[in-house]
């Protein structure tokens, strides 16, 4: 075996396990994506006033009133979360 027989063998296996390592992290990127979609169910009361502003709230962004209100919680923990980042 040559020395360019023995460079081509290393980086054939380089290539084996860069596909071995992109396969193990579409995995977990699939695995991530269905941690995801498991979403929790609460029960929630609102006011029906405030249940008729998400409505309304929810139609304008073309949105069911369960993604409004996931999305304003969204929101809120964000806006959150930098505003506790600016604090420190």
């Amino acid at each position: 075996m040559n020395d360019l027989d023995i460079k081509e063998k290393a980086l054939q296996e380089r290539a084996k396990r860069l596909e071995e390592l992109e396969k193990e992290i579409q995995e977990k990127e699939k695995a991530l994506k269905q941690k995801e979609k498991q979403k929790k169910q609460i029960i929630l009361r609102l006011s029906p006033s405030l249940w008729q502003d998400i409505s309304a709230w929810a139609n304008d962004d073309f949105r069911s009133i369960n993604s409004q209100i996931e999305y304003i919680l969204t929101k809120a923990v964000k806006d959150r979360k930098k505003d506790n980042h600016k604090q420190s």
